[in-house]
């Protein structure tokens, strides 16, 4: 990847959580960003960690923005992320959602969406045996923001998955006939005169 040139830099963004002095703030606590010049292959070898999360840039240190940042781009991995806030902070109380990426509940006629119409209060003791359920998925991302999120941030996206696992005897797949003669497989012999 060459971002202005060939010279880049691999950076490691960490976002660490912040403590709050008692009376400073309402909120318990925030994100700050430490950022790391990564200097040897072994360094580079990144291990995702959902609870200690970083992003990851390709930099040119040589070449700089207005405001003064590298120019560079960030490795962006698929959909999910962990609540990094104080589990007493007001702000988590009323996400608590965000301590899990996967949450299951009884069907509830009323539960349409997965913060409701009044934000997560329960306190999950609903047996699930033998009930119809309900999965919620949480997706999320840290945002840190950049120079392009200014005047307006670009649309930030998630997803993930259904896949069947043990539902079908086999690959469904295998069931379903050639679109056309010529991708039928041909085992007949030809003679050579």
């Amino acid at each position: 990847m060459d971002i202005d040139e060939p010279d880049n830099s691999f950076v490691k963004v960490h976002l660490v959580k912040e403590e709050t002095s008692p009376g400073e703030s309402p909120r318990k606590s925030f994100l700050r960003t430490k950022k790391h010049v990564v200097k040897s292959e072994k360094e580079a070898q990144i291990k995702f960690k959902l609870y200690d999360p970083s992003e990851f840039h390709v930099v040119n240190p040589s070449q700089k923005s207005k405001i003064g940042n590298p120019s560079g781009y960030k490795v962006v991995s698929a959909g999910t992320a962990a609540s990094l806030l104080d589990h007493d902070d007001p702000p988590q109380h009323r996400s608590a959602f965000t301590d899990n990426q996967i949450w299951v509940t009884p069907y509830n006629r009323s539960e349409q969406w997965a913060g409701g119409l009044l934000v997560y209060q329960g306190k999950g003791e609903d047996t699930l045996a033998n009930k119809d359920i309900v999965v919620w998925y949480t997706m999320g991302f840290h945002h840190v923001p950049c120079q392009e999120d200014f005047p307006i941030m670009p649309t930030v996206s998630s997803s993930f998955a259904l896949k069947p696992a043990n539902f079908f005897n086999s690959n469904p797949i295998l069931h379903v006939a050639p679109t056309v003669p010529k991708d039928l497989p041909s085992c007949s012999a030809r003679s050579s005169a």
